[in-house]
């Protein structure tokens, strides 16, 4: 799958799941309006409902994690959400970084941007902006946040080195990203890669959490740590809608799971600066 067709497939999935009140595709990311079930079937996301800041409105349930829960985020810091859609994170880390912070929503789907700007028109925020844009591409500064987050995002993105080399080059020096995404533990079989609704649903887009880790460290972040990790049960049925039962079998032979990750990690500060904040505590 080229990478330009993969980014329009996710632009148009999630324009319609922006314009639709939350309808999408039957695929593991799935929200709870969608097909998969008469009732919530959430596989991936996690419950936000008594988390401080939630916004019912903003949740579209297509996350799988809660990257604010782990994000060391202080008060009067400049957070950035990549792929914050309808502004679900934006609103968490705001009631973390009060009103001296400011947090800053990036989406490359129009739709997303504009649901996100109408929920923070009704809570009158003045400290929060979302804005269209590219992960692969940021359009911020250097040394722009101390904080970067993402939700089940960066699985999405065809370059993801290139996307963690933005996140390092907007951080500030001695700041840190908290993202949750989705990895795998094994190589996935081309009959997944290729399946159009699976990548826009977070799965055949993801990489091995090793390569994952190899990709944070190659783009020059340190004291990179695993927060948490979850098995995500896919049901059968779900697979047997793109592929035999010959190969899910074949699938299920090899061990192969997808995880929900929680990862960690810091912009490098020289030693002559006063090194990085958590310098003494070890590398995963």
């Amino acid at each position: 799958m080229e990478e330009k067709l993969k980014k329009e497939i996710v632009k148009e999935k999630y324009s319609d799941i922006a314009t639709k009140s939350g309808v999408f595709f039957e695929s593991p990311c799935c929200g709870p309006s969608s097909c998969c079930s008469s009732g919530n079937f959430d596989i991936m996301a996690e419950d936000y409902s008594k988390i401080e800041g939630y916004v019912p409105e903003a949740d579209l349930s297509l996350g799988c994690g809660l990257p604010t829960e782990f994000a060391l985020i202080n008060d009067g810091d400049t957070v950035v959400d990549l792929g914050s859609g309808a502004g679900n994170d934006v609103f968490i880390a705001r009631a973390i970084t009060g009103e001296k912070g400011r947090v800053i929503g990036i989406d490359f789907t129009e739709e997303m941007i504009e649901k996100a700007k109408l929920n923070n028109k009704k809570l009158g925020y003045d400290n929060i902006e979302f804005i269209y844009g590219d992960i692969e591409n940021l359009p911020l500064d250097i040394n722009t946040s101390d904080v970067v987050i993402s939700n089940c995002v960066l699985n999405l993105v065809p370059d993801k080195e290139k996307a963690f080399s933005e996140i390092y080059r907007i951080l500030k020096p001695g700041g840190h990203f908290s993202v949750s995404d989705i990895v795998t533990t094994g190589e996935l079989p081309e009959s997944i890669k290729k399946v159009v609704e699976l990548y826009a649903g977070c799965v055949s887009g993801a990489t091995t959490k090793d390569e994952y880790i190899k990709i944070i460290e190659k783009t020059g972040f340190k004291i990179i740590k695993i927060q948490k990790e979850r098995i995500i049960e896919i049901p059968n049925y779900i697979y047997l809608k793109y592929i035999s039962k010959e190969e899910l079998t074949e699938i299920k032979k090899t061990g192969l799971k997808i995880l929900s990750i929680n990862v960690y990690a810091e912009k490098f500060l020289p030693v002559s600066s006063g090194g990085n904040k958590k310098q003494n505590e070890n590398k995963y």
